[in-house]
């Protein structure tokens, strides 16, 4: 029964004649006295798209250098705390800095290469690969060479004109 009166009420619009105006006050009774409503325009809408991968942060080994030369001046109480929040770090990055600084100064800090490595590229390699893109080439101009030969084979074919073979030319005396 109750679910029957929640569809029977409806809202009913405003009457077209106290349609309200953006920033222009109006009258309304509010318990019994009369105040006058601002109408506040809306922001527009933050965009909702989400962007398909985040991008991942990188340090440079400069940036990451400093960051530990605050972090071991500040022995106060919070003031660590302080750094990362202001910079936006968590604490495992000066972890992970520090065991770098440790192991290589400031070769160990800079960034990696994400991805295979790059292996180094024998001269034996590199002739391999000019002689295949030579050879790719070649095969190509055979094929367009081979095309050409069957078109005019059929036209002197449909023209009428008997072709020269290899036997007819060696024998021409």
């Amino acid at each position: 029964m109750a679910s029957a009166k929640k569809s029977n009420a409806r809202r009913r619009p405003a009457p077209a004649a106290q349609e309200e105006r953006p920033n222009a006050p109006s009258s309304t009774k509010v318990s019994g006295s009369a105040a006058a409503l601002h109408v506040v325009p809306t922001s527009p809408l933050p965009d909702p798209e989400v962007p398909e991968r985040a991008a991942r942060r990188r340090f440079t080994a400069e940036y990451k250098l400093r960051v530990l030369r605050e972090a071991d001046t500040d022995a106060g109480a919070g003031e660590i705390g302080a750094l990362l929040r202001r910079e936006g770090l968590y604490s495992s990055h000066l972890t992970t800095w520090r065991r770098q600084r440790e192991q290589g100064a400031l070769a160990a800090l800079t960034p990696k290469k994400r991805g295979r490595s790059a292996g180094p590229v024998s001269p034996l390699a590199r002739r391999v690969a000019e002689l295949e893109r030579e050879k790719a080439r070649l095969e190509r101009r055979l094929k367009q060479a081979e095309t050409i030969i069957e078109v005019q084979k059929k036209v002197s074919e449909i023209l009428g004109i008997p072709l020269k073979t290899s036997d007819d030319a060696g024998s021409g005396s």
